[in-house]
């Protein structure tokens, strides 16, 4: 017979309170377009972005992810010391360690609250969202914060004609708390490794230590290009618009719920050409408002479906207590889908 004591936390888990950064300069696509062969209708018929938010040098990862989190914390209605976990999702944050999480929740004013980084890409909130849930029920935390936060002008080659237009940065956040119902459904999640040459990394850290310039990727001037992201596109766009369809629908049912249940589709802001045929190939019924703010934001990896989220409720396209299903998926490849209501 176990000796341990059985851990108890709160029946259920919800979201409750939502926060959202995006930096103050908007680039038009006419910016992208001073460095790549292409055309604004080429960008917005591929993409449909239209503008997207960099950062200035002030709004680092960590500034972004405090003035988010306040936010969130503040919809929550708790204080930051009743906050038991900050889970960070970025790949945007340069130091290997310490986890960027730390800082951020030192700058909160958690009462030393457990935090750590995770590296889920565009998946990042729906496997952070999970950790916060098992941690409630489990009893480790009452309250989680989760971030998704990214700088991808960092890591963009404004070259790439195939990404140069896609990403954007910001910051979205949520709390998590405890609950006496259901209102984060079961998540679908999971992982297929032998894709993930589709989106990666141009040129890994370490290979910066060999000093052979002749081995490392020039821009136009001659100059060693900063490691950026990279993808194939039409194999990306097919996996996404087949196989994460079936995910989101595996998501609805693992909820118990159909898509005439839904109110409100929070789809990672990854391009609204895959939007519209997740849309159409879930049968989603038109009073389901859909999340676009790709077309302003761009693609912000881990920070999309918050800021969306966030959004959302700002501008009264959805509303407190909304069923909603949210997915995100990405660089892995990995994915991620679970329904919630919203706070």
């Amino acid at each position: 017979m176990s000796k341990i004591k059985p851990s108890k936390g709160a029946p259920y888990a919800r979201i409750l309170g939502v926060g959202g950064y995006r930096p103050v300069r908007v680039v038009p696509n006419e910016v992208i377009l001073e460095k790549i062969d292409s055309s604004e209708e080429w960008i917005r018929s591929r993409s449909g972005i239209e503008t997207r938010h960099w950062a200035n040098d002030e709004e680092t990862v960590s500034a972004m992810s405090v003035e988010a989190a306040g936010k969130a914390i503040a919809d929550a209605g708790i204080a930051a010391e009743q906050i038991g976990a900050v889970v960070v999702s970025t790949v945007s944050h340069f130091h290997q360690t310490p986890a960027i999480a730390t800082d951020i929740a030192d700058r909160l004013g958690t009462d030393k609250a457990a935090a750590f980084d995770i590296s889920a890409g565009c998946a990042g909130f729906g496997y952070g969202l999970t950790l916060a849930k098992g941690m409630i029920v489990e009893g480790s935390a009452e309250y989680v914060l989760v971030i998704g936060v990214e700088r991808l002008s960092d890591l963009t080659d404004l070259e790439d004609r195939a990404t140069a237009f896609l990403f954007g940065d910001g910051a979205g956040a949520v709390v998590v708390g405890p609950s006496e119902e259901p209102h984060i459904g079961p998540t679908v999640w999971g992982s297929e490794g032998d894709k993930a040459d589709t989106i990666k990394q141009t040129v890994s850290w370490d290979r910066f230590r060999v000093g052979d310039v002749s081995q490392l990727p020039l821009d136009s001037e001659g100059n060693v290009k900063f490691p950026a992201i990279t993808q194939e596109g039409q194999a990306v766009f097919r996996w996404a618009v087949f196989e994460m369809a079936k995910v989101a629908q595996q998501a609805l049912e693992a909820a118990g719920i159909t898509a005439d249940d839904l109110d409100v589709f929070i789809p990672h802001q990854a391009n609204e050409r895959i939007i519209d045929s997740m849309v159409k190939t879930l049968k989603l019924p038109a009073h389901v408002t859909v999340a676009r703010d790709v077309r302003t934001t761009g693609n912000t990896s881990a920070a999309s479906i918050p800021l969306a989220m966030e959004r959302l409720l700002a501008t009264g396209e959805a509303k407190s207590g909304d069923t909603a299903l949210v997915i995100g998926f990405g660089a892995g490849l990995v994915y991620a889908a679970t329904v919630v209501t919203l706070p």
